[in-house]
This record gives structure tokens, sequence and C-alpha cells, in this order.
């Protein structure tokens, strides 16, 4: 399945990324895409995206993440209401708490 996601791409302590269509197999590091749609500078906190090749490539089946999700509504390409990500857990298992063996 396709997905559009951030893929960053800044020095450290300089984040900036890249807004890509990738397989969302692939990992977010594994510089692996098939277009780049857009940039987006996190000191700036502008993006700059191509939304007819964002909808084309929603047209095709594309999947949002949540934060690119976010961005698309806020520049007005994808209508609808923005995703809460800072109240989803990082992984399953943080939201799970282990069993404590009684010993």
């Amino acid at each position: 399945m396709l997905m559009i996601r951030l893929q960053r791409v800044g020095r450290k302590n300089d984040p900036s990324f890249r807004v890509v269509v990738t397989d969302s197999r692939n990992s977010t590091k594994s510089g692996k895409f098939v277009e780049i749609v857009g940039s987006y500078d996190a000191r700036k906190g502008e993006p700059q995206l191509k939304a007819e090749r964002i909808q084309y490539w929603l047209s095709k089946g594309a999947k949002t993440s949540d934060t690119v999700h976010n961005l698309l509504v806020k520049k007005g390409i994808f209508s609808g209401s923005t995703i809460d990500v800072s109240k989803k857990p990082k992984t399953p298992a943080e939201s799970v708490a282990a069993p404590v063996s009684a010993a």
C-alpha cells in the first residue's frame, strides 16, 4: 500500500522533511520512495506541497500519515478535521502494562 509521509532530511538539531510517496513496508529511513511531493521545514512551519500530485496519488489509493493529513488539512488540500497525534501511543507495548508475576 502506498503512503504519503514525512522523511527527515535535515542536519542534527535542524529538522526539515520531505513529503514523499512510498510503499508502507519501506522504513522511513530507507531512502526509498516513489516521488517527492513536497517539503516541510519545521523551523519555518510552512510546508511547500505539490497539491496536484498529492491529489493524484490520493486518487490512486495512497493513504496519508496522521501528521501529513494535518498538514494537508491546514493547507486546504484535504477537507476534514485534524487528527490529534499527541495522544497516540508510540508503540502498542507502551499502552499495555506488563503483567506482574506473584513470587
